[in-house]
Protein backbone atom coordinates (compact mmCIF):
# COMPACT_ATOMS: atom_id res chain seq x y z
CA UNK A 1 0.00 0.00 0.00
CA UNK A 2 1.57 3.13 -1.29
CA UNK A 3 1.60 6.68 0.50
CA UNK A 4 -0.96 9.30 -0.79
CA UNK A 5 -0.35 12.87 -0.78
CA UNK A 6 -3.03 15.77 0.03
CA UNK A 7 -3.05 19.01 1.21
CA UNK A 8 -5.87 21.48 2.02
CA UNK A 9 -5.80 25.61 1.96
CA UNK A 10 -8.33 27.16 3.91
CA UNK A 11 -9.56 30.65 3.15
CA UNK A 12 -12.04 31.02 5.91
CA UNK A 13 -15.06 29.14 4.74
CA UNK A 14 -13.65 28.20 0.82
CA UNK A 15 -11.58 25.55 1.34
CA UNK A 16 -8.90 24.24 -1.68
CA UNK A 17 -7.89 20.77 -1.70
CA UNK A 18 -5.04 19.40 -3.35
CA UNK A 19 -3.36 16.25 -4.56
CA UNK A 20 0.06 14.76 -5.40
CA UNK A 21 -1.45 15.53 -9.54
CA UNK A 22 -2.55 19.32 -8.11
CA UNK A 23 -6.05 20.95 -7.75
CA UNK A 24 -8.65 18.51 -6.96
CA UNK A 25 -11.57 20.53 -5.68
CA UNK A 26 -12.86 22.89 -3.58
CA UNK A 27 -15.20 22.89 -0.99
CA UNK A 28 -17.16 25.38 0.97
CA UNK A 29 -17.70 24.61 5.21
CA UNK A 30 -20.20 27.09 7.24
CA UNK A 31 -21.01 25.86 10.50
CA UNK A 32 -21.67 22.38 10.60
CA UNK A 33 -22.75 22.36 7.06
CA UNK A 34 -20.75 21.77 4.00
CA UNK A 35 -20.22 21.30 0.20
CA UNK A 36 -18.02 19.68 -2.18
CA UNK A 37 -17.60 20.79 -5.28
CA UNK A 38 -16.00 17.54 -6.53
CA UNK A 39 -19.00 14.88 -5.27
CA UNK A 40 -21.95 17.60 -5.69
CA UNK A 41 -22.69 16.10 -1.77
CA UNK A 42 -24.08 18.48 1.18
CA UNK A 43 -22.86 17.43 4.47
CA UNK A 44 -24.27 18.18 8.18
CA UNK A 45 -22.28 17.35 10.90
CA UNK A 46 -24.32 15.86 13.93
CA UNK A 47 -23.62 15.56 17.40
CA UNK A 48 -20.90 12.84 18.31
CA UNK A 49 -18.94 10.85 15.37
CA UNK A 50 -21.92 11.04 12.94
CA UNK A 51 -22.69 13.10 10.28
CA UNK A 52 -25.43 13.05 7.37
CA UNK A 53 -25.04 13.53 3.34
CA UNK A 54 -27.05 14.05 0.40
CA UNK A 55 -25.92 12.81 -3.02
CA UNK A 56 -27.11 15.11 -5.10
CA UNK A 57 -28.38 12.52 -8.58
CA UNK A 58 -26.83 12.33 -11.45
Amino acid sequence: MGLVFRSRKKFGPLILNFTENGYSSWSIKIGRWSWNSKTRAHRVDLPGPLSWKQDRSR
